[in-house]
């Protein structure tokens, strides 16, 4: 395996993270993207483990989505 998976995936991960500290919508989604390319790399490398991480970082990241979404709709901030 192409050890240039480990930057993507950390470079994916942390863009999403620092956009959603910046209240931004688009991080819960790059963060919900990244969990495809995780889930991707656990089949290319048969780590079946980071299938069940990346279904449960997908549900942390869609419900954040959610939360964040309904707080911009009425102009609150999610605490």
């Amino acid at each position: 395996m192409n050890p240039l998976w480990s930057y993507l995936l950390t470079a994916v991960g942390v863009t999403g993270l620092l956009l959603a500290g910046r209240m931004k919508r688009t991080g819960w989604l790059v963060g919900l993207g990244a969990q495809f390319l995780w889930a991707a790399y656990a089949a290319a490398t048969q780590q079946y483990g980071f299938l069940i991480s990346s279904f449960i970082y997908g549900y942390v990241y869609a419900t954040n989505y959610l939360t964040w979404r309904r707080a911009h709709q009425r102009n609150e901030t999610p605490a």
